[in-house]
C-alpha cells in the first residue's frame, strides 16, 4: 500500500459514470416499478452506496476511507435502452476517492 501519511488532509471528491444497455421491455418493466425484484433503481444506489464503503476489500491495496458523501445517480434513456448511472464520492483525507466512485457505478449497474 502507497504510504500516504505525509500527505495533508484536503477536500476530495471523484466522478464516476457509465452505462448499461437491456433490451426496451427490461427498461420498461424497471420505469413502472413492475419487475418481479421490486424497486430496481432503488436497490441499486443502495448497492452502489455499499460498493463505495467497500472499495478496500474488492480492491488490493486501496486504503480503508472514510467516507462523507456518496450520490448515486441513475437515469432512463428510452431511446438507446439503457440505464446511466453517475456516482460522486466525497471524503476529507489523505488520497483519492475514485475506485470508491468506480465501484459505486460498476456495482450499482450490475444490480
Amino acid at each position: 500500500m502507497v504510504d500516504v501519511g505525509a500527505k495533508a488532509t484536503t477536500n476530495r471528491e471523484a466522478v464516476a459514470e457509465g452505462t448499461i444497455h437491456m433490451l426496451p421491455e427490461t427498461l420498461r418493466m424497471i420505469l413502472a416499478g413492475s419487475h418481479k425484484k421490486g424497486d430496481v433503481f432503488a436497490a441499486a444506489r443502495i448497492a452502489g452506496i455499499m460498493a463505495a464503503k467497500k472499495a478496500a476489500e474488492l480492491v488490493p491495496l486501496c486504503h480503508s476511507i472514510a467516507l462523507t458523501a456518496v450520490e448515486i445517480e441513475l437515469k432512463p434513456h428510452d431511446a438507446d435502452s439503457a440505464v446511466r448511472c453517475r456516482a460522486t464520492v466525497r471524503t476529507a483525507g489523505q488520497t483519492g476517492v475514485e475506485i470508491e466512485a468506480l465501484a459505486a457505478v460498476q456495482v450499482a449497474l450490475l444490480t
